[in-house]
């Protein structure tokens, strides 16, 4: 993967810039053994560091191209010289250097996507976490447009994981996590919240759609899985305008159907963090 677009249009200029100018003080100042030749590295390493390995080994040549090209021109110099040995060095590790410094580049920068992700996963389902539902639902309410928020809460967990186990409790959350995912709609984000908690983000337009939407998600945790979850909802912007409020709502619904279930409430969601709900309910 390249840079980010606008730093690697800055390393790009910045390389572009380099070669010209090394090329211009290689014809007008370089004398035999004084070695301006060597500032082309700058800008083979930049635009390596703006592409890649074959890039990066690309402008390696470029730089070769243009030194050759500068010995001729260059009146201080013999043109002989550009069928000597050095230039075919040069080359050598013109290229060398940038095919190096392309490839630990671009292997960098998928190091980092990697550790992008994992740090907005769920280790356990998979799903993303707590961190990446806070930026989903921040871009819904900068977006405006309608939508609910349903919180659930996966039943008996702890009854599961005192009788069989936290294996298999972590295997019925695995798989619970996983038949939700595949029951919303593309444009629909789901989340693990909490230790037996799950968030979900969709285009509700209104309380009623949201109630059908949990109760469908309820029934099809109980059929494909043979595990219960309690739902509940609030719904942007007629039951709350920032996300704060949209929980409280939610998490009072959540916990009134566990009643007349006769449910017992899981552990609390942590979410929103504490930081954030206070900038959310000062906002």
């Amino acid at each position: 993967m390249p840079a980010a677009p606008s730093h690697r249009r800055l390393l790009v200029a910045l390389a572009a810039a380099t070669y010209v100018g090394a090329f211009a003080a290689f014809l007008v100042y370089e004398r035999p053994g004084l070695g301006l030749g060597h500032f082309y590295y700058i800008a083979i390493a930049l635009l390596a560091l703006a592409s890649g390995a074959r890039l990066g080994a690309l402008s390696g040549v470029l730089a070769t191209v243009l030194y050759g090209v500068g010995v001729v021109l260059n009146p201080h110099i013999a043109p002989a010289e550009v069928l000597t040995l050095s230039t075919g060095i040069r080359l050598v590790t013109y290229s060398g250097v940038g095919l190096l410094l392309g490839w630990f580049a671009s292997n960098n920068r998928t190091l980092l996507e990697q550790l992008a992700i994992l740090a907005e996963r769920d280790s356990l389902t998979g799903l993303p976490n707590t961190r990446a539902f806070e930026a989903a639902i921040t871009r819904r309410l900068d977006e405006r447009a309608p939508f609910a928020l349903l919180i659930g809460d996966m039943d008996r967990l702890r009854l599961l994981n005192e009788e069989q186990g936290h294996s298999e409790g972590n295997d019925a959350l695995h798989r619970l996590a996983e038949s939700l995912g595949n029951s919303l709609g593309p444009s629909d984000e789901i989340a693990r919240v909490g230790g037996d908690e799950f968030a979900v983000l969709s285009a509700c337009p209104s309380s009623e759609e949201a109630g059908r939407l949990a109760a469908r998600l309820e029934g099809i945790a109980r059929s494909s899985v043979r595990q219960g979850i309690t739902f509940g909802w609030a719904v942007y912007p007629q039951e709350g305008v920032n996300a704060l409020s949209l929980y409280r709502i939610a998490d009072e619904r959540l916990y009134a159907r566990k009643l007349i279930r006769g449910e017992r409430r899981g552990t609390t969601i942590p979410f929103p963090s504490a930081r954030a709900a206070g900038e959310l309910a000062s906002s």
